[in-house]
């Protein structure tokens, strides 16, 4: 695995290991080149701004650092597991993008209580099999972190499930298949 783009293009991110999560959820998978590839070549056409980042179900954290290589200012990261936090700041030491990162150790379901600010990009990877994300991710969407018409929400699914046709405010505007991978685009 490896950035695809910007400044630090080529640069080989470290993956954790494929342990399962906890509660049975499916293991750490990290989104593939060339889905982050259509993601950020979506969110291009679509002129979103890359300012303040957030990437929730992090894992190795290759789709904020993919966003950070790319000119964000700074991203947080929220990743439950703490051997995948660790890999995740090993990755940003490894890009040198540790000064405009942050690292959040906890559930994505704590997010909204816990951090604070407007996101302009938030960027969701969950595990295929976790039912729960899209419920999180309409909690997220009525929340302080996000605004509506200034933010943008990526949700990157499983290809055989279909997209929620809106998260709370946030209508789906485009929607990408690679193989078993699929990513919608709520505006």
């Amino acid at each position: 695995m490896r950035v695809i783009a910007g400044t630090a293009r080529g640069r080989r991110l470290k993956s954790p290991s494929a342990r399962p999560r906890e509660r049975g959820h499916n293991a750490i998978r990290p989104s593939s080149d060339l889905m982050r590839g259509a993601i950020f070549s979506a969110l291009q056409s679509l002129g979103v701004r890359l300012t303040r980042v957030l990437d929730l179900y992090a894992g190795s954290g290759a789709l904020g650092i993919e966003a950070l290589s790319r000119g964000a200012e700074s991203c947080g990261f929220v990743e439950r597991d703490r051997a995948a936090c660790a890999v995740i700041r090993e990755n940003l030491r490894l890009t040198g993008f540790e000064d405009r990162a942050q690292v959040h150790c906890l559930a994505v379901e704590q997010a909204t209580a816990r951090l604070d600010g407007i996101f302009s990009l938030v960027l969701a990877d969950p595990p295929y099999a976790d039912n729960n994300a899209t419920s999180v991710l309409a909690a997220v969407s009525a929340s302080t972190l996000v605004e509506p018409g200034n933010t943008i929400i990526v949700l990157e699914h499983s290809a055989r499930a279909e997209p929620a046709a809106a998260l709370g405010p946030f209508a789906l505007v485009n929607s990408r298949r690679h193989g078993d991978s699929a990513a919608s685009i709520y505006r």
